[in-house]
């Protein structure tokens, strides 16, 4: 037994690294998070930790900054939705269809904004919203009166779903690109000889075939939605005007790091790291009934 042990022990070794981060990065925190959510504690050594049971998870379900927050992030999905999946399928298809060269030039001018740092991403578009910035001058060719857009509750939500959409596109056209250059060519082929039009191969042939790259695609919109837009909350809005573009992830770090609530943000983190576990479940479930697998 003591030999066959040691024989089977060389994998769990390569792997133990692995596991030892994952165990003080992720699950550790996670532990002490859903211990945290049951106290409440100013993060300072020298106060007190005091037990208020389920108090903050109440309080979850009643600020409503946290209920504008939610709101917010189902609109920063919905809205990036489109340009994570429609025109990334669309760029990707049109692409495809071009030489090596021409194809790989058209990718990595689409894919450079994904390789700014978010802060210089910021920096460039506070200049260009400003009110004495290029977008305002364009106004201005057309007669229109400056406009502070990240300063306004009606425009600063869509102006850092903007950014953040020009700054994720390139990685999506990637993502879809892969997924195409995976799909042998003899279905299309086989397609053709039976008289399918070029429209019929995409409805019938290559999108289907692409349903598990798209709904990945999904998958991390849904996700990675709240990290991608807070570090420009952070550097252009600030969440606000009045939370007009803040999010989930956005509120969390106000209220452990700013408001020092750390109960109230702990538990609110439980309960949308529950919602979103959920959430993802129910989208790697219908990737596993819907995709096809080609063996």
């Amino acid at each position: 037994m003591a030999r066959r042990l040691v024989a089977a022990a060389p994998p769990y070794l390569y792997l133990l690294p692995a596991l030892a981060c994952l165990v003080l990065w992720t699950y550790k925190p996670l532990v002490e998070a859903v211990q945290l959510s049951f106290y409440d504690w100013n993060l300072l050594p020298t106060s007190p930790m005091t037990y208020v049971g389920f108090d903050k998870y109440e309080q979850v379900f009643t600020q409503p900054a946290l209920r504008t927050a939610t709101l917010n992030t189902v609109i920063y999905i919905v809205g990036l939705l489109p340009f994570s999946v429609v025109l990334p399928t669309a760029v990707a298809l049109v692409t495809r269809r071009l030489g090596a060269r021409s194809r790989n030039v058209y990718r990595a001018l689409i894919f450079l904004p994904m390789l700014i740092a978010p802060i210089a991403t910021a920096a460039v578009w506070r200049w260009l919203l400003d009110p004495t910035g290029l977008a305002n001058n364009a106004l201005g060719w057309f007669g229109l009166a400056p406009h502070n857009f990240l300063r306004d509750s009606s425009t600063s939500l869509p102006a850092i779903l903007t950014i953040t959409a020009w700054s994720m596109l390139g990685f999506a056209v990637l993502v879809v690109s892969a997924g195409l250059t995976g799909i042998s060519s003899d279905y299309e082929e086989a397609a053709a000889v039976d008289g399918a039009t070029s429209w019929q191969i995409l409805r019938w042939v290559t999108l289907p075939l692409l349903r598990s790259t798209l709904l990945f695609l999904v998958l991390m919109t849904v996700l990675l939605s709240g990290q991608w837009t807070f570090p420009l909350l952070d550097a252009l809005t600030q969440g606000g005007p009045a939370d007009s573009s803040t999010n989930v992830y956005y509120i969390l770090w106000e209220l452990g790091f700013r408001s020092f609530d750390s109960g109230l943000a702990s538990a609110a983190g439980i309960v949308f790291f529950l919602a979103f576990g959920l959430i993802a479940a129910g989208l790697v479930a219908l990737a596993d009934r819907f995709s096809f697998h080609d063996n």
